[in-house]
């Protein structure tokens, strides 16, 4: 299991030491941590930190960062982005800046983040779809044979006859929208693509409601 943990701690010598050792102590590994804000005036940082913890139960690595001085768990979340973990956080910062537009600036950061040809921000029309954003090298324009995907109620592969090059996947932001991503020529996408991709637009939601 992978977790997400974000954390606050005081920014003096030695404090991600003692940090990377409760981690360790609880029985789980950092793999990546990521700087995302310093408070020089309250002499505290935030950093996110990516975790392997295998059979380690979120509470007890929670337990274990609290337990050190001046150390605050803000949040911690199951999470597969593996070694695209610097990537998916900076297209979390771009979409935090401005949540109105959350759903565009993750569209736009997804062939970065996934290594991918393009990306679209998809409405449903009747029983069809068009287009409402999309990136550089994406379809302008919907085939009129492509309708709209039923019963798609998380991430997934889909099949796309009229892209017949592609290997496309999407994500659904609500009932009527999804986020679409393609690939030309592949390679196929990982299950924790997927995951990554679900987290992400779940999280694009979620800012644009609280906007």
């Amino acid at each position: 299991m992978s977790y997400l943990l974000r954390v606050e701690l005081p920014d003096v010598p030695g404090s991600l030491g003692r940090l990377a050792s409760a981690i360790g102590d609880a029985g789980a590994n950092i793999e990546a941590l990521e700087i995302v804000a310093k408070d020089p005036v309250g002499g505290i940082a935030i950093d996110d930190v990516f975790i392997a913890a295998d059979g380690i139960m979120p509470d007890s690595i929670v337990s274990a960062c609290t337990a050190l001085d001046g150390v605050k768990v803000l949040w911690i979340s199951r999470y597969a982005a593996g070694g695209n973990l610097f990537m998916d956080l900076e297209a979390v910062e771009a979409m935090t800046q401005d949540p109105t537009v959350a759903i565009e600036k993750l569209v736009n950061a997804v062939p970065d983040v996934f290594r991918v040809d393009w990306g679209l921000h998809m409405t449903r029309t009747g029983d069809g779809a068009a287009i409402v954003h999309g990136t550089v090298s994406a379809p302008t324009e919907v085939p009129s044979g492509v309708r709209w995907p039923e019963n798609l109620e998380k991430a997934q592969v889909i099949d796309v006859a009229e892209w017949s090059e592609l290997v496309v996947a999407a994500s659904p932001l609500s009932a009527d929208e999804l986020v679409v991503v393609g690939r030309r020529g592949g390679p196929e996408f990982l299950d924790s693509e997927i995951a990554r991709l679900a987290h992400l637009v779940a999280m694009a939601a979620s800012l644009r409601r609280n906007a």
